[in-house]
């Protein structure tokens, strides 16, 4: 068996407004390759918040420094208002119109949802231009971007991918990657976080957040060729040993929380787990042995920087940077106390909290700069192998 060139894959999750570690994390990276230089990353792929960031990555891949300082000009400024309406009027007639709409008409009208994210979307038209995607792609800069989101007609996870011409699209239970041209409607269907946001017709069909049933987070860029997986994280806790114990009845807050958390953490990291474990009996196996029975799996390399800090305490201290109006329908629930901090951080599109989480991320990767240089140089890395 000929040893192939690696390739190098991206993989941005999601987490709303705690997207913003990933820039943190990539704003050290590019000052560890020359500057000027081209995207190291041929694929990229990501999901919800991180399906923002891999898009403005992928527009930019001719200039990687330029890319991630224009991530930087954009998390380091954004407010709520930016995202979603924060009015009062706004948010009043959202909840009226989801609650009442629906029983007085019998059927639910479009944008239905708590928030509205029209300012989100008139920020991506304004600060991607995706003309540039396919630029980039003739130009040898990118092999292939994916956008994961969630279709609730059919209940499978959607990835969709501009890439090179010779790409398949593939099929799989519960998941599939289809061939599009991104655009700002891909986005925003994998940002939608259900109910909180509204679905995004893409295609003739809704879709809503992308780590909804996101079974193997990693599959896309695998299926795109990926040798060699970069993953940044956004998860809430370090450890479980942190937690803080309940004095009560869990808050609305805390339960939401814990389901976003289950949402956009723990399907991630239990992939790349598995991703871990498949390496090590793969290794173990040996390449005679697998060639000589047939097994069918391919080296992998995988980096996955997390968060040193649990995330829920850093938004903690910046729940009142909220707008009052927010702050005001949301204090009955519990999430304008510190138990209810986990649910909020992923709304917490403030100044005060983004900053502190891209501090963060440029923090832990700076601390990861040896492991992180290898991987740009397509050194040996600890695990590696998986199968699609």
């Amino acid at each position: 068996m000929q040893k192939e060139e690696p390739v190098r894959g991206l993989i941005l999750s999601g987490g709303g407004a705690r997207g913003a570690y990933q820039v943190g994390v990539l704003s050290a990276i590019s000052e560890m390759i020359p500057r000027g230089n081209p995207n190291p990353f041929p694929i990229i792929c990501g999901t919800s918040a991180g399906a923002i960031n891999a898009a403005a990555l992928s527009a930019n891949a001719g200039n990687f420094r330029t890319a991630v300082r224009g991530l930087e000009r954009v998390w380091t400024n954004i407010t709520a208002e930016q995202v979603y309406r924060t009015d009062t009027y706004a948010l009043i007639k959202s909840v009226v119109r989801w609650f009442f709409s629906g029983i007085v008409a019998t059927k639910t009208p479009e944008r239905s949802a708590l928030l509205d994210n029209m300012p989100l979307q008139r920020l991506l038209s304004l600060v991607i231009n995706f003309r540039r995607i396919q630029e980039n792609l003739n130009q040898g800069h990118l092999r292939a971007l994916a956008i994961t989101a969630s279709a609730y007609a059919s209940g499978e996870s959607v990835s969709f991918f501009q890439g090179a011409e010779e790409l398949p699209e593939w099929v799989r239970a519960r998941r599939k990657g289809k061939r599009s041209v991104i655009g700002v409607e891909h986005l925003l269907g994998s940002a939608a976080i259900p109910i909180l946001f509204p679905a995004s017709k893409v295609d003739g069909a809704y879709y809503g957040d992308g780590a909804l049933r996101q079974l193997a987070p990693l599959s896309p860029a695998l299926h795109l060729g990926a040798t060699r997986l970069l993953v940044i994280g956004v998860s809430g806790n370090v450890s479980a040993g942190r937690q803080r114990q309940l004095s009560g009845y869990p808050s609305m807050a805390q339960v939401l929380g814990h389901v976003l958390n289950s949402v956009f953490v723990d399907t991630l990291e239990g992939d790349v787990e598995r991703l871990e474990r498949i390496n090590r009996t793969v290794s173990a196996l040996g390449e005679r042995a697998r060639r000589k029975h047939g097994i069918h799996l391919r080296e992998v390399d995988v980096l996955k920087i997390y968060p040193s800090r649990p995330i829920d305490e850093i938004a903690a201290e910046h729940l009142k940077e909220l707008p009052r109006s927010l702050r005001f329908f949301l204090r009955g629930s519990g999430a304008t106390k510190s138990p209810g901090a986990s649910a909020m951080s992923y709304l917490l599109f403030e100044p005060g909290f983004t900053r502190a989480l891209i501090e963060m991320g440029y923090k832990d990767a700076q601390e990861r700069r040896e492991e992180i240089l290898s991987f740009l140089s397509d050194q040996p890395l600890m695990d590696a192998a998986s199968e699609a």
